[in-house]
């Protein structure tokens, strides 16, 4: 059974770095990143293997991760590739980090398309596929969805990267979600902006904010000229293509809590949304807002800021029904 490349078979791939590992940020660009940013770019959020099977009762998967050290603490979620068939978890392979090691996926005879979630704490790079008794083939190519925003975007605090919500999204709409959320990051940094506007993309969505609040504190004036020039940066490469922008999300330490500059998260959110809806006005009718702070209860956060999995349920059903009501589907 002969190896086959695994590059036709991944998505949500934004660049490829050396040896053609997934990238979140231009390997190109890097030193005018901060330096968390470039630290999360590394690991490969979001990226999957979607595929076909025909005659397949399996899909064996070579694969590369960091393997820790023999004292290390380990915090990561458990290592796991899991299967879906479109909206429905199929099953769950655990393996462990290896310098190379092959999990071997049992198939349904429904034929797919299949997606394989793998894991994504110790930055595994998939080396190659194979089937057991009959063939797989690349899935055909969907719509292409950037989703740029912080942690929450990135997916903290859900227990399997499918569970995050740019992950359930794009399953629900049947989108290829390309994840471009920093954990620490997305505070409007400009250069990620015209990374973002240099990628191809059938539909974009932005969701930050949040950090503004202290990593660095912003004023409210500060986060509408940062808003308005980071937009207005992404319109350069995308000058027509729907764009979805989420406000901030509940988070009760900081909604009313004045920041080093005098703002709080409910400040900041209203600057952020009062910029959006002046842009939207102005004339750009591709643009569309999601108010953030209706979106999830308290019940939904896992430590206050971060989603749970419900919670990361809810805000996809949320973005969905905004890209929907927008008529921003391709």
């Amino acid at each position: 059974m002969t190896w086959l490349d695994p590059q036709p078979f991944l998505r949500g791939v934004a660049w490829r770095g050396e040896g053609g590992r997934a990238m979140r940020a231009d390997p190109a660009d890097l030193d005018r990143l901060p330096w968390d940013t470039v630290q999360r770019a590394g690991l490969p959020i979001g990226v999957r293997l979607e595929f076909t099977a025909h005659g397949a009762t399996a899909i064996e998967i070579r694969y590369r991760a960091t393997v820790p050290a023999p004292n290390e603490a380990l915090h990561d979620l458990a290592h796991v590739f899991a299967l879906w068939d479109s909206g429905e978890l199929l099953s769950e392979s655990f393996t462990d980090p290896a310098e190379e090691a092959v999990v071997h996926v049992g198939l349904p005879a429904s034929g797919g398309p299949f997606i394989v979630h793998p894991p994504e704490g110790r930055s595994p790079v998939i080396l190659g596929v194979r089937a057991i008794g009959g063939s797989v083939a690349p899935a055909p190519d969907r719509p292409r969805w950037l989703v740029h925003g912080d942690s929450i975007t990135e997916g903290w605090w859900s227990t399997r990267p499918a569970h995050a919500w740019p992950a359930t999204t794009g399953r629900a709409l049947g989108l290829d979600a390309v994840n471009l959320g920093y954990a620490g990051a997305a505070r409007g940094e400009l250069a990620t902006a015209e990374q973002l506007a240099s990628l191809p993309a059938d539909l974009l969505t932005l969701a930050f904010g949040t950090n503004c609040w202290s990593r660095p504190p912003f004023s409210a004036p500060l986060l509408h000229e940062t808003v308005r020039a980071f937009i207005g940066l992404v319109r350069k490469g995308h000058p027509r293509t729907p764009l979805l922008v989420v406000s901030p999300v509940l988070r009760p330490g900081a909604e009313r809590s004045a920041n080093a500059l005098g703002a709080t998260l409910a400040d900041l959110r209203t600057a952020l949304e009062g910029t959006v809806q002046g842009l939207v006005a102005a004339g750009d009718t591709r643009l569309a807002l999601l108010p953030g702070l209706g979106v999830l209860r308290p019940e939904h956060l896992a430590d206050g800021l971060h989603p749970n999995d419900a919670g990361h349920g809810v805000l996809a059903e949320a973005v969905a029904g905004a890209l929907r009501k927008a008529d921003f589907l391709p």
